[in-house]
């Protein structure tokens, strides 16, 4: 299991050059996972080899446009249920406690809930571990994976697998409520902005609420309701 989360973690972050001519060793992994099927082994083939056909310079300026100036599109997952309200913050600590718990060490840089990291800590869980958590991330990552099949992007390979080594499917209700939120153009600097500073994500409290760990995460990540590492590329594969 370790092997598949860990691949789509490396392709999940910010392209480099090692990622890109780590090639061979990705394909290695690849075939050598025991966790994937055939289909969802070509998936991760076909998007380890699209990213190998770029040029750096294109493939770290496609992964910005997407990821970094779509907020829809974000790979921060707090930022689809929280926004930029308060709760956020309590959430991060949250996370960063149970991946402490974990043994886990995250640097004052990374941002718990990014997604790469979030599956670096997945890669290093049980089977029963791996299929809770991302269970309760599904809705998001089920509304990434639409957005990201919309807009012909084949990062969405990288989002079918998480998907099918979940092992379930995502609410209907809580992904189409994300997918309600409107896509803005990312080279419209004037609509960012707004987008960027609009009315934080209330998320409510309760009993129960205050004990971090998978319980916690659940409640986390449940689709809110808006009112209007980089992990080295040659590590273990």
């Amino acid at each position: 299991m370790p092997n598949a989360l860990k691949i789509v973690s490396l392709l999940l972050s910010y392209p480099t050059a090692d990622l890109l001519t780590a090639v061979p060793e990705l394909h290695d992994a690849i075939r050598s996972d025991l966790l994937t099927g055939p289909r969802e082994k070509a998936w991760l083939g076909a998007l380890v080899d699209d990213l190998a056909s770029l040029d750096l310079y294109d493939a770290e300026e496609r992964y910005v446009m997407l990821f970094d100036r779509t907020r829809t599109l974000s790979l921060h997952l707090f930022e689809h249920v929280h926004g930029e309200s308060r709760d956020r913050g309590q959430a991060m600590v949250d996370l960063a406690q149970m991946y402490e718990l974990q043994g886990l060490d995250i640097s004052a840089e990374e941002m718990p809930d990014f997604l790469p990291l979030f599956l670096e800590y997945l890669s290093t869980q049980s089977s029963e571990e791996v299929h809770n958590l991302l269970g309760q991330t599904l809705h998001i990552l089920s509304a990434l994976r639409a957005r990201l099949q919309k807009r012909g992007s084949i990062y969405a390979n990288a989002i079918l697998v998480l998907e099918a080594i979940a092992g379930t499917t995502a609410d209907a209700e809580a992904v189409e409520e994300l997918l309600q939120l409107p896509e803005h153009d990312p080279n419209d600097l004037k609509a960012l902005d707004a987008v960027w500073n609009e009315e934080a994500v209330t998320f409510g409290g309760g009993p129960g609420n205050d004990a971090c760990g998978p319980d916690r995460l659940r409640t986390q990540l449940r689709a809110a309701k808006r009112p209007a590492p980089r992990p080295e590329i040659m590590g273990d594969l």
